[in-house]
Parts: structure tokens; C-alpha cells; sequence
């Protein structure tokens, strides 16, 4: 028996060890349908039917709220926000928490701010501009309690563009597919210059689509060096990679 959206939302999450309510079902429902509409006119995602939308979009969000350790009274930062993933859906299952939604393309951040509005939640914000830029900025630098990046950048790049964002003893959280070891890997030098340790690794199958990730958790464990993040696009042209590559760059 095939569910109905309503079951796959819920049941979905519930797999994942979060539990929505049934305002927070017409929330996601609200949130769906606004990302459809605007997606005819804007290329928001690339996913077009509703099925796809909860599971790839909504449940793969998701499926870091089980592993937060305190779900209120904390700041998240979610870097290349788009169309909201994850922290929208985050959010919408933990109202208790404050986000802060990076987006660097107008559009989408002006899509975010309706997107907002139209759901009358508060504590959540979407703010224009890029990691580089704003990670050297006071306002932001070193004041998040997690940072999330989803579909981004590989990870000795997102260490650089995320860790400055993370307080001391908070934690930067990547988003990734199966296949992420070569990575971590890549990432060691990365993580050491900028103040980053590996925590843990979770590997998630999404339910109902057999699809699997792995949520990649860093820990801040040192303060971040001034001269990070560097200006932008310098990150993605000369990442920081291991002296064993032959491109360590510091």
C-alpha cells in the first residue's frame, strides 16, 4: 500500500527519530507547495514531485535533528542555504532553535525572506552575501553553536568556508553521500590549521528510498586563524589539502 504524503512526512521522520506534530505537518506542507510554485518560475530544485520533495528534501533535512543534543536556546548557521535545506526543515521541527540562513544569490535569499513570512514562524533569518565575506565580520565570526552545509563543496573547502562561523566547543555538520572517507582524509590538514576536529560520523539511510548518507560532525576545538576564510573563491581554486598531496596551503 502506497502511503499518503501526510504518512510518508510523518512516518519518515519518525524513522529518523524525530517526531512532528500536526501543525508542524501543515507547515512542511505549506513549505512544499510555496517551493513548487516558485520553482516554475525559479530553478529552486531540480525535484518536482511531491514524494521526491519530502523524501530527498525534507527527511534527508532531517536527519540531523536526532543527533542535536540540545533542540532550544541555540544559534545555527545553515551555509549555501538554496532553497532552504536543511535549515528550514530543521527549524520547522525545532522551533526552539535560532537559524540563520546563508544564501550568496539574491533570488534565492529573496525567495527565503517569502518563504518565512509565508510560514509566520520566527527566529529564523535569511541574510545575502558569502562565507567569505562574513566569516570576518565580528557579528558572525566564532558566534554559531552549529553550522550546517549541505551539497556545497567538498569537505577541506567547507572546513574553511564553515569552521570560522563555529564558537569555541561548538560543531560544524557536512551533509554528505556514502562515499565520503577520501574526504575526511583530504580534510586532516584542513581541520588542524582551522581548528577543527573529527567528532563522529553518522550514516543515514533515508527511509522509503534506500538512499544513504553520512553526517559528518567536526568539532571546534581551537580558535580559527585570522586569515581565515580567505577572500572569496580562493577557498574553492587553492583548497587546503594534506603536505602528502603536494598542496598544503596555509
Amino acid at each position: 500500500m502506497i502511503p499518503s504524503l501526510e504518512e510518508l512526512l510523518s512516518g519518515g521522520a519518525s524513522a529518523l527519530g524525530v517526531s512532528l506534530d500536526e501543525r508542524q505537518v501543515k507547515l512542511f506542507f505549506k513549505y512544499m507547495d510555496f517551493l513548487l510554485e516558485w520553482s516554475k518560475k525559479f530553478n529552486l530544485t531540480a525535484i518536482k514531485e511531491p514524494q521526491e520533495v519530502i523524501v530527498k528534501h525534507f527527511l534527508d533535512s532531517l536527519s540531523l535533528v536526532a543527533y542535536l543534543q540540545e533542540r532550544n536556546n541555540i544559534r545555527l548557521l545553515d551555509i549555501g542555504a538554496g532553497a532552504g535545506f536543511p535549515g528550514v526543515p530543521i527549524k520547522l521541527a525545532s522551533p526552539g532553535i535560532s537559524v540563520v540562513l546563508l544564501e550568496s544569490l539574491n533570488k534565492r535569499v529573496n525567495f527565503l525572506h517569502k518563504l518565512i513570512a509565508e510560514l509566520g514562524i520566527e527566529g529564523i533569518t535569511a541574510i545575502h552575501g558569502r562565507a567569505e565575506d562574513l566569516g570576518q565580520k565580528k557579528e558572525y565570526r566564532e558566534n554559531f553553536d552549529i553550522v550546517v552545509s549541505r551539497a556545497v563543496a567538498e569537505m577541506p573547502v567547507l572546513a574553511e568556508l564553515c569552521l570560522p562561523f563555529a564558537r569555541l566547543g561548538g560543531l560544524f555538520v557536512a551533509y554528505k553521500g556514502p562515499k565520503v572517507s577520501e574526504e575526511i582524509l583530504d580534510s586532516e590538514s584542513a581541520l588542524k590549521i582551522l581548528g577543527g576536529k573529527l567528532s563522529k560520523q553518522v550514516e543515514i539511510t533515508l527511509p522509503y528510498n534506500e538512499d544513504r548518507r553520512t553526517l559528518v560532525f567536526i568539532e571546534k576545538s581551537s580558535p580559527t586563524p585570522e586569515k581565515y576564510p580567505r577572500k572569496p573563491g580562493i577557498p574553492e581554486k587553492r583548497p587546503i589539502k594534506n603536505k602528502a598531496a603536494g598542496h598544503c596551503i596555509s
